[in-house]
């Protein structure tokens, strides 16, 4: 008879050796943590994940539901349904004051995740080099080491508001470059790039002919100047893919419902990889993303009023707090939190304040080395929420011990 033991060692052996090369995102792991202490009967104060914890507006669902009575639940096209596509097409160029974008240049997809991905085989090959800013979210160095690509990091500099270090970008740039992954507003550092970083980075991509991937999915969580796309520069349109979605904006997280504007040689590929992966979008999703669009935007700007009140209670709350200091997030709906002068070991703190104080984040290297000694914040939450965290993070830090 078989053992378990040598069963597992066998199913174990099964598995490709590429999966070794996959990162995981630890937002997921530090809420079902959370979520299991709170089984046992705790009380946490969730500022981990990335959710808008706003309900979805009621015209978007209604479109949804009536789109489902409609029996509007069948296969669709593996780059979306045209209406869906045109009103992206319409909206984003309007958004970022470019002329409208052609239906051929947009694919839909379950999220942004998918079309990052997808776009990403489309383009890396092994040995390609992807440059990505350090911190970032970690689906993109996760998507470049699964497809053996060789990741370049280039440090956002505090000093600089999270912005780009561009003498760094400018050194690292070589005839081996083939992607630039830029986000802004940025996870996790809620830093913005401004027009004379992205142009830098235009002049770059014309000299050297990479593609730029503009993660643009806080767009409309942006607290300053008007939103500036690096699609939007002189000979950039041609060589930019755009990722943006509905989940932030929109409170849309569960329904899965994001996009890629690119060029169409490219587009054309990408809904290739949609067809061998998960097929299409649910119709009825795809209709709630036509209202999203068409529809009144009031409770877009209100939900961005909110979150602006959010972050200066967390910011000027978390400044008070001895060994504790945060620049001021420019967009998205992240506090980065530098506590360099606690310890350098963040993943530890944000389990100690998990463990012990009953508040949970992220540590900073969960997004790249140079997040060390940094805290990720989420204030996706209520003034209420944020205060009693507030409360939670001032009694237990002067607890923990460096080891």
């Amino acid at each position: 008879m078989t053992s378990l033991a040598s069963t597992s060692t066998y199913r174990a052996n099964l598995l490709c050796e590429a999966v070794a090369r996959l990162g995981s995102e630890a937002a997921f792991e530090v809420l079902a943590r959370a979520r299991a202490l709170e089984a046992e009967g705790r009380s946490i104060v969730h500022l981990e994940i990335g959710e808008p914890d706003f309900d979805t507006p009621e015209h978007i669902k209604r479109a949804g539901m009536e789109a489902i009575e409609q029996n509007y639940t069948h296969y669709t096209p593996s780059a979306g349904v045209a209406e869906l596509r045109d009103a992206i097409a319409d909206f984003a160029a309007r958004l970022r004051g470019m002329e409208p974008w052609k239906r051929e240049n947009v694919v839909v997809g379950p999220g942004g995740k998918p079309i990052i991905w997808n776009t990403l085989s489309a383009l890396l090959d092994p040995g390609d080099e992807m440059i990505v800013a350090d911190p970032s979210y970690p689906a993109y160095a996760s998507c470049a080491s699964y497809l053996q690509a060789d990741l370049v990091p280039v440090p956002l500099l505090e000093s600089r508001d999270w912005q780009l270090d561009l003498d760094e970008l400018s050194s690292k740039v070589s005839n081996r470059t083939k992607v630039v992954v830029l986000n802004s507003p940025q996870n996790p550092t809620g830093g913005v790039l401004g027009r004379d970083d992205l142009q830098v980075v235009a002049d770059l991509a014309q000299k050297w002919g990479f593609i730029v991937v503009s993660d643009e999915i806080y767009c409309r969580n942006l607290y300053g100047d008007d939103f500036v796309s690096i699609a939007q520069l002189d000979g950039m349109r041609e060589r930019t893919v755009v990722i943006d979605g509905f989940s932030k904006a929109y409170a849309m997280t569960g329904w899965r419902l994001g996009y890629g504007i690119m060029p169409e040689e490219l587009a054309r590929t990408v809904a290739l990889f949609n067809n061998n992966t998960f097929s299409c979008v649910a119709t009825f999703v795809q209709r709630a993303g036509v209202a999203a669009l068409k529809g009144p935007d009031e409770p877009v700007r209100e939900m961005s009023a909110i979150f602006r009140t959010r972050r200066d209670e967390i910011v000027s709350g978390i400044n008070a707090i001895p060994g504790f200091s945060c620049k001021m997030p420019k967009g998205a709906f992240y506090a980065f939190v530098n506590i360099g002068s606690i310890t350098h070991d963040d993943q530890r703190f944000a389990s100690f304040l998990l463990e012990e104080g009953g508040v949970a984040a992220l540590g900073g290297s969960c997004f790249g080395e140079a997040g060390r000694g940094y805290l990720r914040f989420s204030y996706a939450n209520s003034i209420e929420n944020i205060r009693l965290a507030l409360d939670r993070i001032r009694e237990a830090a002067p607890r923990y011990k460096t080891i």
